[in-house]
């Protein structure tokens, strides 16, 4: 599987642009503290945020702030994040 598979769901499609983020090897919070970082200038892309683990924590904070997400994949674990 590749990052951008996780683009081919229909609620992704249409999107300008992604940008991946690859969090697997940092240490606990920061994969949530870059991943909320980064999404904040997503404007039209998708972010893709790579995980050794599904950011369960990651999900109601994204909701918080208006965005929606599309998660598959078990190690890695591939998050698609955008602006709807």
């Amino acid at each position: 599987m590749k990052p951008t598979d996780v683009l081919d769901s229909e609620a992704v499609l249409d999107r300008a642009g992604h940008e991946t983020l690859d969090v697997r090897e940092l240490p606990p919070p920061k994969p949530l503290q870059e991943t909320l970082e980064a999404v904040v200038d997503l404007d039209g892309d998708v972010l893709i945020q790579i995980n050794d683990r599904r950011p369960q924590h990651l999900f109601p904070k994204l909701e918080d702030r208006g965005l929606e997400y599309e998660s598959t994949g078990e190690d890695p674990v591939y998050t698609a994040i955008w602006k709807p």
